[in-house]
């Protein structure tokens, strides 16, 4: 019998209602793997304190991946109880920095708690369990709705219905792209701050050149439109050559949930110019995470393009 290690991290899978409503519980870790605990053995790592999702910091990834690290060896497999409302963050973290030692890493979580009527929370285990007890899948999935998602170019699309996370790029995974860890496991520092830039037409153009030249951030993500295109606004263009001049990377990505930022249109030409490194098919999510990365292993735009390139996001 395969011995899988769960690590509850909180989220709506396993909360009940408190005063002000939901509210994180650990009454879950006695229950919601009894129907499947004659097929795989599971022993519980419960957090504390146990989290909405809304509140994970890149403290919370630090301790979390380091608990992986040092449980893989003795399990044939990982699953993560968490919140969905960052579970595709951490999915990124764990996926660009975790060598899973060709074992599967599978996170889940639930729209709606695991007692509550109509849940989809024991649906989402099933998928997780079937998911561990498959021999060939080595790398860090998402189980959600029936369905496992690879990490990268996952994000949570819904709060209303079952089908919470989608993956426009690369879709649900499928047996023939299975992959192992294509990298040994990466140091990561939690300290590392991402500045994350929105552009709409009403005054964002101002604020995103504001806050690149006034906020103490290490690294910048521009969600621009379309295929990457921004206005050609003087005050923005050298905001973002400050920016990359002093060594900091900008990832310039869609906003278009299935988007790419390429050198399509001459209108985003300017902003290419002045030192914004083009994303192609990153999310925010994955954004987020490699941006961390650049920094800390010190990449140059060649470097931070080349893993763009593994990740096959250009």
């Amino acid at each position: 019998m395969k011995k899988i290690w769960v690590l509850y991290t909180g989220g709506t899978i396993g909360m009940v209602q408190g005063e002000h409503g939901l509210r994180p519980d650990t009454a879950l870790a006695g229950t919601a793997l009894a129907p499947f605990a004659g097929s795989l053995h599971f022993d519980w790592h419960v957090c504390q304190p146990l989290i909405d999702s809304s509140a994970v910091q890149p403290r919370n990834w630090a301790q979390w991946r380091s608990l992986i690290e040092q449980k893989l060896p003795d399990y044939d497999g990982v699953l993560v109880l968490h919140g969905t409302d960052t579970l595709a963050y951490t999915a990124n973290l764990l996926a660009l920095t975790l060598h899973t030692q060709n074992k599967p890493v599978i996170l889940t979580g639930a729209q709606k708690p695991f007692n509550a009527a109509c849940s989809d929370a024991l649906n989402n285990l099933r998928t997780a369990v079937e998911a561990l007890q498959r021999d060939d899948i080595h790398e860090v999935l998402l189980a959600f709705d029936g369905r496992l998602f690879p990490a990268v170019g996952s994000s949570k699309v819904s709060t209303e219905i079952d089908a919470g996370f989608a993956n426009y790029h690369f879709g649900a995974w499928q047996p023939q792209h299975a992959k192992s860890s294509l990298h040994a496991s990466r140091s990561f520092n939690p300290d590392i701050t991402v500045l994350p830039l929105w552009l709409t037409p009403a005054h964002s153009v101002q604020a995103a050149a504001y806050s690149l030249q006034h906020c103490p951030a290490d690294a910048a993500v521009l969600m621009s439109y379309g295929h990457g295109n921004a206005p050609d606004d003087a005050a923005l263009l050298q905001a973002v050559r400050d920016f990359t001049a002093a060594g900091k990377p900008l990832l310039n990505i869609s906003q278009v949930a299935h988007g790419c930022a390429a050198a399509v249109y001459a209108q985003g030409n300017a902003l290419r110019q002045s030192g914004a490194v083009q994303g192609g098919k990153c999310t925010i999510e994955t954004a987020t995470v490699l941006l961390m990365l650049a920094v800390h292993h010190r990449w140059n735009a060649a470097q931070i393009e080349q893993e763009l390139h593994r990740l096959q996001l250009l």
